[in-house]
């Protein structure tokens, strides 16, 4: 048997490293071994402060967690690694996979990704880029619509740097922190503070996962316009302003989760094929900016304080193996 490490949640803001032993390769998977994987500062976050409410238990497992809601569980579902063993077109090559933070895997055949020329390091943000892709699809902007992206996590940010793909479209970065203006910019968006974000926008993209940014969102959202909702806020109740400007001029909060394939797309697309098309749109330089300096796997759990810390600015951490 494989001897491996992984990490796994334990408390809120407590995790450690455990030792385990894998049993036989299954027929159809194939062993991987870990080059990279990365902290989620949305869902992941939830999880390791222990604010997944009861509810949402079944609903928000990751693909290959293991354990139960709320301790002890190893989640995560970002993972990066190159197949030792399994099927020989595969052998030596470079996946991603929606896997926790372990040295070795086995992996079903096919739940790999294949990354291409992607550098592995920046394949990490196939995920995030997933949730982007499918809440621009619900979403559907157009050319030269004026787009609000109401939170500058690597989500939002995701998101922005599609919309700025469109012809003509006026897409601004809105955050309290002043910093996210050198991601946004790069990523083709003017940025903006709340109290000076553009008014009557066409689209709003809200994926702050606060109640300040949802309401910011509100005001900022144009005459019958939609304002989509990317942020799951975890356990307790969020105060949103829906009288006012809300009511009068009719608009629609409309909730995106990457679990469901956008409808636009439900009758022609999968999983894999949605996930595949993510990988693709990572074929680009200016997203490593998203990116933070990567950080040993042994030395993960002094560090969880500040990758989960909102205040720390961290974006994407990758982990080294």
């Amino acid at each position: 048997m494989t001897s491996v490490q992984a990490l796994w949640y334990t408390a809120p803001n407590q995790a450690e490293i455990r030792h385990e032993q894998m049993q036989p390769l299954p027929h159809g998977y194939c062993l991987v071994r870990t080059l990279y994987s990365a902290f989620s500062r949305g869902t992941e976050s939830l999880v390791a402060t222990g604010r997944v409410s009861v509810e949402d238990y079944e609903r928000m497992r990751a693909p290959f967690m293991e354990g139960e809601f709320p301790f002890p569980v190893k989640y995560g579902y970002a993972n990066v690694g190159v197949v030792e063993e399994g099927p020989a077109e595969l052998v030596g090559k470079t996946f991603f996979s929606l896997n926790p933070h372990q040295s070795v895997l086995q992996v079903p055949a096919t739940a790999l990704v294949g990354v291409g020329n992607i550098p592995p390091v920046r394949a990490l943000l196939a995920a995030n880029m997933e949730t982007a892709l499918n809440a621009i699809w619900n979403a559907s902007p157009g050319p030269a619509d004026r787009i609000a992206i109401v939170g500058g996590g690597v989500v939002g940010l995701l998101a922005g740097y599609l919309c700025a793909k469109l012809p003509g479209a006026e897409v601004t970065l809105v955050d309290i922190n002043p910093l996210r203006e050198y991601e946004a910019n790069k990523l083709g968006m003017a940025f903006a503070a709340p109290q000076q974000a553009p008014q009557d926008c066409d689209l709003v993209i809200h994926a702050s996962a606060s109640a300040a940014g949802l309401n910011t969102s509100i005001n900022l959202a144009g005459e019958e316009a939609t304002i989509l909702e990317l942020s799951w806020f975890g356990a307790g109740t969020t105060p949103v302003a829906l009288g006012g400007a809300f009511h009068s001029k009719q608009l629609k909060l409309v909730a995106s989760q990457v679990g469901h394939v956008a409808a636009s797309h439900r009758p022609r697309w999968d999983y894999a094929r949605r996930l595949n098309a993510a990988m693709q749109l990572l074929d680009d330089p200016a997203l490593d900016i998203l990116l933070e300096r990567p950080i040993a796997f042994q030395n993960i759990c002094r560090y969880l304080l500040r990758i989960f810390d909102p205040q720390a600015g961290v974006l994407c951490q990758p982990v080294s193996y």
